[in-house]
């Protein structure tokens, strides 16, 4: 489908920059890079996206240098976006901005620190990491002179809503969103652009190999374990045969390279598949089909959800995590109830706000801090106003 392209020259159904529906805030667009380059720009030289560096992806950051953090997940995402979009004629910029973005809500200490944060907040409406990404680029970040967060296009602010598909009409949209909502239309039940479903998948792509890769070198699995598993085991097979004697490193490298490139084959795929059927003459068509234009096979997304099985059983849950993340839990729910119940407890920039809020309203506010923590900052501060000496999970 896209042989005859051109290289660069961006498809029918692509989001083109020349027709942005534009920004809340009106701004001059730049004479030197298109909207959706400049939003990329804004999203990396956010605070929020320095700090991922030290937030835990699964591993805590004195575990090791090498497992990835959120940081280092979010670049590979945006590598496997771009190199997906560019195959598919799509938006590249876009594509590698909502990569970026997407885990710019995440809290310290991984999916556990959300969990904490989640039951703590269970009172005040609760807290979601892809709402509080959106709280991110339209309220937290404060750095320009006209207006707060970052003014991204309405395609990004799309892409980061849908970030895992139509938002469900069963219930209320996010306070947030629903807040963003009444004001700029970013037409939450429909389809997100192709550029957002790519980085959805991206993200799937990516921490389904990165997390095997941290898996193996931190001794949860081992190689006998994969090669039971679909996609995993005839790679092994055939990689032990071909390179025999080669070395752990080597191998776990050599199997994850090959896993992502069977995932990135078949999506791109059975993408063009869905492209061919449907022939969607403009972006309107793909948010309005009702289905998503990206995905993968039917028979690899079985057996992705087989490796997902495997990776949730032996690693998310492994005694070795637990332990680690049950003690962040805690932390993050003491630091919740001390600022709450004492908000003088509060740095000096932020303890003004939550003194004179109600307690739904600073609720959200002690959320929003703690939710910008990094992980290392949260085990310092929870130090300090303990008493106690360093935390280590």
């Amino acid at each position: 489908m896209t042989a005859s392209r051109p290289p660069g020259q961006l498809a029918s159904f692509a989001c083109h920059p020349e027709e942005s529906r534009g920004r809340f805030y009106p701004e001059a667009e730049s004479p030197t890079r298109s909207c959706f380059q400049r939003d990329r720009d804004r999203i990396i030289h956010s605070g929020a996206f320095r700090r991922l560096k030290h937030k835990t992806q699964v591993f805590v950051y004195h575990e090791g240098d090498y497992y990835r953090t959120r940081l280092t997940h979010s670049l590979e995402v945006a590598q496997i976006a771009r190199s997906l979009c560019r195959q598919l004629g799509l938006n590249e910029d876009l594509g590698e901005a909502l990569a970026l973005a997407h885990d710019l809500g995440h809290t310290c200490f991984g999916h556990a620190g959300e969990a904490a944060l989640d039951r703590a907040m269970e009172p005040f409406g609760g807290f979601d990491h892809n709402e509080q990404t959106f709280r991110v680029v339209t309220h937290l970040e404060q750095r320009y002179a006209e207006f707060d967060g970052l003014n991204l296009t309405w395609e990004s602010l799309e892409g980061l809503v849908k970030h895992n598909g139509p938002l469900p009409t069963d219930r209320p949209l996010p306070a947030s969103i629903a807040a963003f909502q009444a004001q700029m239309d970013l037409e939450p039940q429909g389809y997100a652009s192709a550029e957002a479903q790519v980085a959805s998948l991206s993200d799937d792509i990516a921490y389904t190999n990165h997390d095997i890769d941290d898996g193996l070198r931190a001794g949860l699995f081992d190689f006998d374990d994969l090669r039971a598993l679909p996609l995993l085991g005839d790679i092994i097979e055939s990689l032990t045969a071909r390179y025999p004697g080669l070395d752990t490193s080597r191998l776990i490298h050599e199997t994850v390279r090959r896993l992502i490139d069977r995932m990135v084959t078949d999506l791109l795929a059975e993408t063009r598949r869905r492209l061919r059927e449907r022939a969607p003459p403009s972006v309107a068509e793909i948010r309005g089909a009702g289905a998503p234009i990206v995905a993968f096979s039917k028979p690899l997304q079985a057996q992705i959800a087989v490796l997902s099985d495997f990776l949730f059983r032996r690693m998310y849950r492994h005694d070795r995590v637990n332990e680690s993340m049950g003690k962040a839990k805690e932390v993050v729910r003491c630091l919740f109830a001390q600022y709450q119940d004492h908000p003088d407890s509060l740095p000096e920039d932020w303890r003004g706000a939550a003194v004179q809020q109600d307690p739904q309203h600073r609720a959200r506010l002690v959320a929003d801090y703690i939710a910008g923590m990094t992980d290392r900052y949260a085990l310092m501060e929870y130090a300090r106003i303990f008493k106690v000496e360093a935390v280590r999970l």
